[in-house]
């Protein structure tokens, strides 16, 4: 299977996103409202609709980049979100994507990337990140009978790939997942060696 940037226009086009739940992820959104420091440079791949951007935005992070591979979601939020800055607003393939973040939100794009992947992933979050900053959101724990995406994994297959570049702070059973998703959601968070 070839997760190109026409699989993914053609997903959005269809209306084929189950991923997408029409509002922030509680998870996160809670995650946020935890931050005191606004002024972080943050980023979220694979952002599709990217409510969890809206949301950070509109609660005082001036510098919220979203990312994806397809246009279509990203000209549907320039027209939900005209005030949302231009540049923030990029259309990149995740791995040749150039920057360094504060914090990178994970929010159904790590279960959306081929597993054969997953080591380069963790690689680019690490590039990407400056020294202290960190990785944050949610991944399933469970393995899915189809053939993806989504992909999931188990907690110990997540921190054969985390461990070796990251200080993993948190990989933890989501308290706070939406009710489809309770009991087959990690929260984590990651950060790189300063």
């Amino acid at each position: 299977m070839y997760l190109d940037e026409a699989y993914w226009t053609n997903r959005y086009k269809e209306k084929s996103t189950g991923w997408d739940i029409g509002y922030p992820s509680q998870p996160l959104k809670q995650y946020l409202d935890q931050i005191f420091q606004r002024q972080l440079k943050i980023l979220i791949p694979g952002a599709g609709n990217a409510y969890e951007a809206a949301y950070a935005f509109e609660s005082g992070f001036q510098q919220v980049h979203i990312l994806d591979f397809s246009p279509v979601p990203l000209n549907q939020f320039k027209e939900i979100y005209p005030e949302f800055p231009l540049a923030q607003i990029i259309q990149e393939n995740f791995f040749d994507h150039q920057g360094k973040y504060d914090l990178i939100l994970e929010q159904t794009f790590f279960c959306a990337l081929d597993p054969a992947l997953r080591h380069a992933y963790v690689d680019k979050m690490y590039d990407l990140l400056v020294p202290g900053g960190k990785v944050a959101g949610v991944l399933f724990s469970r393995e899915f009978e189809h053939q993806g995406p989504p992909f999931g994994g188990t907690k110990e297959a997540y921190l054969q790939y985390f461990e070796p570049k990251f200080e993993v702070l948190t990989l933890e059973p989501c308290y706070n997942s939406i009710a489809p998703r309770m009991g087959n959601e990690l929260f984590f968070q990651l950060k790189k060696p300063i």
